[in-house]
């Protein structure tokens, strides 16, 4: 089994911070890409950044040059640090990766149970 852990939401004022975390767990051969979808009330889940396994990165055009995604390999870790946060940032905020557990030959796709972030204006 592999499991996704989310920790690091709440509620914060606009224009403050917050640093969401993502830790793997399980029988993990490789982590081939690792990021962060949200989800708003109302609203379908978008992306908001994601890490590929070659370095490779992405983000949504809302959160450019506010939110910033990193990993810690070692510790199959993803971190999106949210600055500058408004209130159109509020969603609940899930961690999605794509896994090759051991003895698999291919990838498959992992979801957390999600963060809530409120941003309050």
């Amino acid at each position: 089994q592999v499991q996704l852990v989310e920790s690091g939401g709440g509620l914060v004022q606009a224009g403050g911070s917050l640093r969401l975390t993502c830790a793997a767990s399980g029988a993990i051969y490789k982590i081939n890409g690792m990021g962060w979808y949200r989800q708003a009330p109302g609203n379908q889940r978008e992306l908001v950044a994601m890490l590929t396994s070659g370095s490779g990165t992405t983000y949504a055009d809302s959160v450019k040059g506010r939110f910033t995604i990193s990993r810690d390999n070692a510790k199959n870790t993803v971190y999106l640090q949210m600055n500058s946060l408004k209130p159109e940032d509020t969603a609940v905020y899930y961690c999605n990766a794509d896994i090759t557990r051991s003895g698999a030959w291919r990838g498959m796709d992992y979801w957390g149970k999600g963060t809530l972030v409120t941003v309050s204006s």
